[in-house]
């Protein structure tokens, strides 16, 4: 079932009507770290969308420069540029959507969880601002180590009271559009009509593709197969060790955010029927956080879809991979209740 509801051509097109002329729409829409590696080619991307009528750019650095230079492109979507802590709350007021890719890169030999220390406090204080200035505003986290970063955010919404759990996401999309596209090349098709399902966390073993609910079917020997979901899981390596200390994945991941936002912002407009994985609160597994297809809508997670049937193979990675999941998890879940 999920092979056919969680189909990338359907969120390639959102993509596509995000960056065309003919759809309407006036949601305000915040990137907070938006002069960043990442946060500069997703602002293009939100900026060039008719599904965004306000763009609120917030950074420590260079904000009023990358605004001025966005806004002189020719779309209807006014940017603003906001710099410094002084100015968050009047940059987060109003939105319907914040999307947070703030913090550092991965560096080679990295992981992820090397990053907490840094980006930990980062997101908990930027979801404090969420928090206090745009309560109702659906949260999309960018931010590694997502499987920590998402509990950090969802302690933070509790502690002030404002706490959804249909509203906050971990932005797992690179998983999917990395696992459509490596599929696609292996098996010579468009990977924009190529759907692999990519459930669990988005770190290493945590990210689990569901290879036998790809639409279309496909079908690869088990050496084959254990190498396809290798890569999978470590993608962001290979772009890291590429890119030789010059930075981590960047503009795959504006990319990947830009399609979940137009996804999120479809929904909200009323649209039926669309569908992304997500890194949410969940309670399809033993682990209290999981991705897994969800339909959206108008506030936020309509209906989580589950993991559906899977294949022993899969049903390993998913065992294997709940210790770490878990440990990660405990690890935000700390980090937010001592935050101050």
């Amino acid at each position: 079932m999920l092979s056919r509801l969680a189909r990338p051509a359907a969120a390639a097109a959102a993509l596509r009507r995000g960056i065309a002329t003919s759809a309407q729409n006036n949601a305000k829409v915040a990137v907070l770290g938006a002069s960043g590696g990442i946060g500069q080619p997703l602002s293009l991307l939100l900026k060039n969308s008719p599904l965004v009528s306000k763009l609120s750019l917030y950074d420590i650095a260079h904000t009023p420069g990358v605004a001025a230079d966005l806004s002189h492109i020719e779309t209807k979507a006014n940017v603003k540029g906001f710099l410094g802590a002084d100015h968050l709350g009047e940059c987060l007021k109003g939105c319907n959507v914040v999307v947070i890719p703030a913090g550092v890169p991965r560096k080679p030999g990295m992981t992820r969880d090397d990053l907490f220390n840094t980006n930990a406090s980062i997101v908990a204080t930027l979801t404090t601002a969420c928090a206090k200035h745009c309560p109702e505003a659906m949260i999309c986290i960018i931010s590694n180590p997502v499987n920590s970063t998402i509990p950090i955010t969802s302690e933070v919404f509790k502690k002030h009271g404002v706490y959804n759990p249909k509203k906050i996401f971990g932005v797992t999309t690179l998983d999917i559009v990395r696992a459509n596209t490596f599929v696609a090349e292996l098996k010579g098709l468009d990977p924009a009509q190529v759907s692999v399902p990519v459930i669990g966390g988005h770190a290493g073993k945590t990210i689990i593709p569901l290879i036998s609910q790809c639409t279309p079917k496909v079908d690869f020997p088990q050496d084959q197969l254990i190498k396809l979901t290798g890569r999978i899981q470590e993608a962001g390596t290979e772009v890291v060790q590429a890119k030789a200390g010059a930075g981590s994945a960047t503009l795959s991941m504006a990319y990947a955010g830009a399609r979940f936002v137009f996804s999120l912002l479809n929904a909200i407009n009323g649209k039926e029927g669309v569908i992304e994985c997500a890194f949410v609160r969940s309670d399809e597994t033993e682990s209290p956080y999981f991705s897994t297809p969800l339909l959206l809508g108008k506030n936020g997670i309509e209906k989580n879809l589950g993991i559906g049937k899977i294949t022993s193979f899969e049903q390993k990675m998913v065992a294997d991979a709940m210790p770490e999941l878990k440990a990660s998890i405990k690890k935000g879940e700390e980090f937010a209740k001592n935050f101050k």
